[in-house]
C-alpha cells in the first residue's frame, strides 16, 4: 500500500522528533509541535497505518512510538533534504583543513572534523594505493651495497623499503638507475607498472642487471603487493552520547566491529564516484553493525576517487546534517589533493 502525504508527513514528523529529542514520539506532542492541520485523533489513525506498515514501532509500554529501519530509510529517499551547511561550518572546515601540513595530517584533521562536526564515529581511509598513481621514486645510498627506496604517489602517499644490493654499487650507478626507474615509472597508476618493472630488468645495460633485477623484486613488493590499506577513526565516545534505544542497550558489538579494520574498510572503501551510500541498520552486512548507521563517499583529486570517508552512529541519527557534513568534507579534501 502506498502512503499518502499526510501519512509520509507524520512519518517525517516522528523522525525529526525522535532524533533530537531521544524520546518516543506521540500523537499529541506531534500536533503541538508541527503543523500537520489535523487532529490527534486523525494522527493517532495515520500512526496506527504506518505501524502496521513497519515503518514505525511501540518499544516498550510507552504511548510513543519510534521508527524502525524501513521507516527512516523511506525518510532518506523520499522525505528528508539534505541540509546545506551555514557558512560557518563551511569556513570551519576550509580553516581545518588548510593548515595541513602533508597526507598524514590531512587524514588526522579530516577524521577529526568528521567526528566533531557530526558527533558520530568518523572514519577515513587513507589514499589507495590500489589507486593511485607514481609521482617520483628515488633511490637514497645507505652504503654501497644498501638504498633507501622512496616511492611517493599522486595522492601524498609515501612508501618506503630497503634493498640490500647483490655487491657493491657506485654512486653513478644509482644516479643512472633513478634515471630509468623515474621515466619508465613516473606517472603510471600503480596496478598498471608490473609490465613496466619487468621491461626495466630486461632493457638495463648489462652493468646494471644484477642491481635493477634486485631493485625490480623491491619495486614490485612496494608498488603492486604490498598494498596495505590503512584507516584513521576518531569519535568513538560519541557511540556513548545516545539514549538506552541506541545500539539495542549494547554497545559491545559496534566497538567490536570498530576493531577490525576489514570491516571498516569494506564499509566506507567501496563507495561508488559522486554518491553518497547510506546503510541503516539490518541493510549491513556485518552482525555486529546491524543496530548502526553508515554515511559514507568516497573522495579524491577532480573526478578521481582514491579513498572513502564516512560517519557511523545510532540508527536515530540526523541523516540530512550528516550527509551534508560528510559530501562537503569529500568535497574539501578532494581539491586539497587536487592541489598539492
Amino acid at each position: 500500500m502506498g502512503l499518502d502525504d499526510r501519512k509520509l508527513a507524520v512519518l517525517r514528523a516522528i523522525v525529526e522528533d525522535y532524533v533530537s529529542t531521544q524520546e518516543p514520539v506521540g500523537s499529541k506532542a506531534l500536533v503541538e509541535r508541527h503543523q500537520l492541520g489535523v487532529s490527534p485523533a486523525t494522527v493517532r489513525n495515520d500512526m496506527a497505518v504506518l505501524e502496521e506498515e513497519g515503518y514505525i514501532r511501540q518499544p516498550h509500554t510507552s504511548a510513543g512510538r519510534v521508527p524502525t529501519d524501513r521507516g527512516y530509510r523511506l525518510f532518506v529517499d523520499r522525505l528528508s533534504r539534505v541540509k546545506p551547511l551555514s557558512p560557518a561550518e563551511r569556513r570551519a572546515i576550509e580553516r581545518f583543513l588548510v593548515g595541513a601540513v602533508d597526507l598524514d595530517d590531512v587524514v588526522h584533521r579530516t577524521v577529526r572534523l568528521l567526528a566533531q562536526l557530526t558527533r558520530q564515529v568518523a572514519v577515513v581511509q587513507y589514499p589507495s594505493l590500489a589507486r593511485s598513481s607514481v609521482r617520483h621514486l628515488e633511490l637514497v645510498p645507505i652504503s654501497t651495497t644498501r638504498l633507501m627506496l622512496v616511492m611517493i604517489a599522486d595522492t601524498g602517499r609515501v612508501e618506503q623499503r630497503l634493498v640490500e644490493l647483490p655487491g657493491p654499487v657506485p654512486a653513478d650507478n644509482v644516479t643512472d638507475l633513478r634515471r630509468l626507474v623515474n621515466e619508465k615509472l613516473a606517472g603510471a597508476r600503480l596496478s598498471d607498472t608490473p609490465p613496466l618493472v619487468q621491461a626495466l630488468v630486461e632493457e638495463a645495460p648489462a652493468e646494471l642487471r644484477p642491481t635493477m633485477t634486485t631493485l625490480a623484486t623491491v619495486l614490485l613488493e612496494t608498488l603492486v603487493e604490498r598494498h596495505e590499506e590503512r584507516i584513521a577513526l576518531a569519535g568513538t565516545a560519541n557511540l556513548t552520547r545516545g539514549g538506552l534505544l541506541d545500539f539495542q542497550g549494547s554497545l559491545r558489538p559496534i566497538l567490536e566491529a570498530l576493531e577490525e579494520e576489514v570491516v571498516l574498510l569494506k564499509l566506507i572503501g567501496e563507495t561508488e564516484p559522486s554518491t553518497t551510500r547510506v546503510l541503516i541498520g539490518d541493510e549491513n552486512e556485518f552482525d555486529n553493525l546491524r543496530a548502526a548507521s553508515v554515511v559514507s563517499t568516497g573522495y579524491g583529486p577532480g573526478a578521481t576517487i582514491v579513498g572513502g570517508l564516512g560517519v557511523l552512529g545510532p540508527t536515530r541519527m540526523d541523516y540530512p546534517g550528516n550527509i551534508a557534513t560528510v559530501r562537503a568534507v569529500a568535497r574539501y579534501v578532494g581539491e586539497l589533493l587536487a592541489q598539492n
